[in-house]
């Protein structure tokens, strides 16, 4: 479940990288909203995935509460899942 929690994680920060870095500027500089409308579906579904193996994760993996307050934090910052990939997943 770890290696599939790993997948995830990278997915879901690349789809926020790029809602947030180029969607949503192609939306309000370019009105255009495809590119929001086509990433959003996936991003969020993405974000879902990663909180629910998280949560399962806590348990196999033993975190703290802090520990699982910050992996889930990390998905509302960009980049921030690259982080707890490297910090938290790889062994």
């Amino acid at each position: 479940m770890k290696r599939a929690f790993r997948i995830i994680s990278l997915l879901e920060g690349l789809s926020f990288i790029l809602l947030l870095f180029i969607a949503t500027p192609i939306k309000y500089l370019g009105e255009n909203d495809s590119y929001v409308k086509l990433l959003g579906m996936p991003h969020g579904l993405l974000f879902i995935v990663y909180v629910a193996l998280a949560i399962l994760l806590k348990y196999e993996l033993k975190w703290k509460s802090k520990t699982f307050l910050f992996i889930l934090s990390a998905s509302l910052i960009p980049f921030g899942t690259f982080y707890v990939d490297k910090k938290y997943l790889r062994n």
